[in-house]
């Protein structure tokens, strides 16, 4: 301190000034940074505020609608599924809401509690014993085993029940009285009796197989073990939360890609509180069929407005595969490049050929023909190689198609079949030929077709979605277990570890555990 005041009166007027100059401008950006710092938790505060009071109100929502139930007038079918959606959306809310605000409690539960029973007798046990990495006390002495503590949790095979007993043992030390425990195994439902295991079977079972939860509840109790309907709905919904950063990741990754596919088929919603259904959508997206990341993820909206494309997308500018859907037009307008879908356009003069007979619409089929006998050819080519094949042989065939269309339409009366299944492909010509011009793109749509066709399947199962929190929750789920199989995975394996690994899996390594990267735990 001497020191610095013996400093500061060598100096001068003039250097007092600039050195107090320099303070007061270091000490106003120390302030203006403190500022932004302040600013930003405060943003961040509101922001989980306004969430924790949309969540809670949602909540509300959900328990008035299960409690009041009676008055819906639903029948048998509905009331099951209701019923599951509802039990999956409030475990879900409740465990976002804690993790928005730990501390804070959720509000009461009108509810109560099932009591757990205890796991069947008969049941094959495994004991997995958790013991401390030494047995030797801080103070020097040896630890001596006086007991341990068992929990079960209840497993599953395809086909085989099991219970896991983990078996932690506990060890003192005689001389400074301290007791030692392994810790309990990380688990996605905490001081739950489910393993991954049947977390992934109770997953894959409704979201790939299409098996409501309350089929489920009689295929457990035929197996000999009552796990009541709601019970698992709380499993799925809380799981639904625990994937979703997975789902998130898996996003950001295709949206890196240039080439997308894009489509979208209609999906019945119920909204608790009201018996009657209206049509959702649900939309699929995946990297183009020549891409190397082998991937889909499903968005599901309350319509089929063009809006939800273009959120979904987001800054995202590239080739989108698509159909002549007018909800996509916006964003090739934004810089997007369409590329059209060559089999719609057979489709087109198929259907007429099939109906009337039409000679024009099967030369047109023979034309499309053509240009498939070549792709079949070229799809496992190199890019550039494809593009050099498609140059020399599809596009001359390609341009003589699109003359044969011009000549055959000035023909053809106005409003006829035939002419509005030539005026489909002319007036959507260039998307339609857009893979003429770049060898990374397909020729069609199809490869998101048969990605969303599961879905289109499914819908005869599960007839609708009880919610909208619940029919994102499907797309969630469905989008891994369809990305799994598309990189040659068991959906069940694949969810098992995974549901294993993420409790204690770094999110910044999240990407780690998506489909195309993931491999098997060692343990």
């Amino acid at each position: 301190m001497l020191e610095a005041l013996e400093s500061l009166s060598n100096l001068n007027a003039e250097q007092l000034r600039q050195l107090a100059a320099e303070l007061i401008t270091k000490l106003a950006q120390q302030s203006q940074q403190h500022a932004v710092v302040i600013a930003a938790k405060d943003s961040d505060i509101q922001y989980r505020q306004a969430k924790i009071d949309k969540l809670t109100h949602e909540l509300a929502t959900l328990r008035r609608w299960k409690f009041g139930r009676s008055s819906e007038q639903l029948n048998g079918t509905q009331i099951s599924l209701i019923e599951e959606t509802i039990e999956a959306d409030i475990a879900a809310i409740e465990l976002e809401l804690q993790e928005l605000a730990p501390a804070a409690k959720t509000p009461a539960q009108p509810r109560q509690q099932p009591k757990r029973a205890a796991l069947p007798a008969g049941l094959p046990r495994v004991d997995i014993h958790h013991e401390p990495d030494a047995t030797t006390c801080g103070c020097g002495c040896q630890l001596k085993r006086i007991g341990e503590d068992v929990s079960e949790k209840l497993d599953y095979t395809p086909g085989v029940f099991t219970v896991e007993q983990h078996i932690r043992g506990k060890w003192a030390c005689t001389q400074c009285q301290t007791l030692i425990q392994a810790p309990v195994p990380a688990q996605i439902i905490d001081k739950g009796i489910p393993t991954a295991g049947l977390l992934a079977q109770v997953l894959v079972a409704k979201y790939s197989d299409h098996l409501p939860l309350y089929r489920q509840e009689r295929i457990f109790g035929r197996a000999g073990v009552e796990i009541p309907r709601s019970t698992l709905a709380q499993w799925v919904g809380i799981c639904g939360v625990q994937l979703q950063p997975l789902v998130d990741a898996l996003k950001d990754e295709i949206l890196r890609h240039s080439v997308l596919h894009a489509d979208e088929t209609p999906v019945e919603m119920l909204k608790p509180g009201n018996k009657k259904t209206h049509r959702a959508y649900l939309w699929a997206y995946a990297p183009g069929a020549f891409e190397d990341l082998k991937a889909v993820v499903y968005d599901f909206c309350e319509s089929r407005a063009g809006v939800h494309a273009r959120t979904f997308l987001g800054k995202w500018r590239g080739s989108l595969v698509c159909d002549d859907y007018a909800g996509y037009k916006q964003g090739f307008v934004s810089g997007i490049t369409e590329a059209g879908c060559m089999a719609h356009s057979r489709r087109k003069f198929f259907d007429l050929h099939v109906s009337s007979k039409s000679q024009i619409a099967g030369q047109a089929c023979a034309y499309i023909s053509q240009l498939y006998d070549i792709e079949r050819e070229v799809k496992h080519l190199l890019p550039d190689e494809r593009l050099q094949r498609r140059q020399s042989e599809s596009k001359p065939l390609a341009e003589a198609f699109h003359a044969w269309m011009q000549l055959q339409r000035k023909k053809i009366t106005d409003g006829s079949a035939t002419a509005k299944a030539l005026d489909y492909s002319l007036k959507r010509w260039t998307a339609l030929t857009q893979f003429l011009d770049d060898g990374q793109l397909p020729i069609d749509n199809n490869w998101i077709e048969n990605q969303i066709r599961p879905i289109a399947i499914g819908r005869s199962n599960w007839l609708f979605a009880g919610s909208l929190r619940a029919g994102q929750r499907a797309a969630a789920v469905m989008s891994l277990v369809q990305s799994a199989k598309l990189n040659g995975h068991d959906p069940y394996a694949y969810l098992k570890d995974v549901l294993a690994r993420l409790p204690t899996h770094k999110n910044s390594q999240i990407e780690e555990l998506l489909p195309h990267r993931w491999q098997p735990s060692s343990t």
